[in-house]
């Protein structure tokens, strides 16, 4: 039968270790705030990669699709 030992092991197992606080999440708000700047921007990269990857499939570019040319 195995003993065991009372001392603690010295592992290096990440769950062992106590948990770090997160960081303070910024809270949504209306107006000019840093929160809705942030996903103002990331809104308009996702459109702008769309934008893109529209005029990649279809060979056409934006002043076609709204019937500017």
């Amino acid at each position: 039968m195995p003993s065991e030992n009372s001392t603690p092991s010295t592992n290096s197992n990440p769950s062992s270790q106590p948990a770090q606080p997160l960081p303070n999440q910024p809270e949504p708000a209306f107006g000019f705030t840093a929160y809705a700047e942030q996903i103002n921007g990331r809104f308009a990269m996702l459109g702008f990669v769309i934008l893109l990857l529209l005029e990649l499939f279809t060979s056409q570019d934006l002043f076609t699709w709204l019937g500017l040319r």
